[in-house]
């Protein structure tokens, strides 16, 4: 495996990280389909939550919050 290759969880805040890979199925995936992250996509980290989870990004220019759970399953090269 690639080693600039981390779960999308592990992105610091303020890096940008490139959509590898989502090992994730049936209605998880599609929603992630829906917020746009596909292969290829820039994703910037922007921050975590008090608590740490959920972890604000920026995809596509807009911010979504993902949990942590999420997160976890999107692997991303990070830029």
């Amino acid at each position: 495996m690639n080693n600039n290759l981390v779960p999308l969880s592990e992105l610091p805040p303020g890096r940008l990280g490139i959509v590898k890979n989502l090992a994730v199925e049936g209605v998880a995936r599609r929603r992630m389909f829906d917020l746009g992250l596909i292969h290829g996509t820039a994703v910037e980290s922007l921050m975590k939550s008090p608590a740490g989870d959920p972890i604000a990004y920026r995809i596509r220019g807009a911010v979504i919050a993902l949990r942590l759970e999420e997160a976890e399953k999107l692997l991303v090269e990070v830029r």
